[in-house]
């Protein structure tokens, strides 16, 4: 298990089974769990990876790298996933993404954005951040709500594992423009920054990685600090 800055200078951060079984000890709403080398490198997630993790699990598990086909999405179902997070190949092919939705239901599909922000527009970014695509964050969010997709996650590159706060202004556009449930993701480093994605930008759920790898905080704190700012977590 890593963590990067900016999608690059990754830091190993621990085994992934030991984290899985340590968030769920602390009641996190859901893991999502990300292969960022798998649709670089062109294949699937690490299936025996995902068995060991989910067999720790007693929560929601959200699953992403490399989907691009109906038969991967089956075997990280009955590995042990709840949900698949599609980034690359959503952008790539929307029929397969309809596809996906009529087989597995919206609830099952997710779709991660990754973006960066360029001369005051964000830009969809695919294969791990390396590849920029010519597609407007926005205009995409419009896009998948007429394919009705589960959630979207929206994850920035310039603020991943800086924590120095979401994009407030992209996640306050985003759900203005979408009935999706939006899950925040790229840049906590306080706790603060949590509820400022629920009471400003008004989204649906929030993520993070480095505010847990590398300070004292946790999910535990983290649920009453935004209990005690009046949001309402499970």
């Amino acid at each position: 298990m890593v963590k990067g800055k900016q999608f690059k200078e990754f830091r190993d951060t621990g085994n992934p089974i030991t984290a899985a079984r340590i968030y769920n000890a602390q009641s996190v709403d859901e893991l999502i769990f990300i292969d960022i080398d798998a649709s670089v490198e062109g294949r699937a997630a690490l299936i025996d990876v995902i068995e060991q993790v989910s067999s720790e699990l007693f929560i929601p598990f959200c699953v992403g790298g490399g989907i691009k086909d109906i038969n991967t999405i089956s075997q990280l179902l009955r590995s042990g996933a709840d949900k698949v997070s599609i980034c690359t190949a959503a952008v790539e092919d929307a029929e397969f993404i309809k596809e996906a939705i009529t087989i597995f239901g919206s609830q099952c599909i997710v779709i991660c954005i990754d973006f960066r922000k360029e001369d005051n527009k964000y830009i969809v970014y695919t294969h791990s951040g390396t590849v920029r695509t010519n597609k407007n964050v926005l205009d995409y969010i419009k896009e998948l709500s007429q394919i009705h997709v589960g959630e979207i996650l929206l994850n920035s590159i310039d603020r991943d594992g800086m924590m120095e706060g979401y994009d407030i202004e992209l996640l306050t556009e985003a759900t203005k423009i979408t009935n999706i449930p939006i899950i925040a993701l790229g840049g906590v480093g306080k706790l603060s920054d949590f509820s400022a994605a629920f009471q400003v930008a008004d989204v649906s759920a929030v993520s993070a990685a480095s505010i847990f790898h590398f300070t004292d905080q946790s999910p535990i704190k983290a649920n009453f600090f935004l209990k005690s700012c009046d949001v309402s977590v499970r």
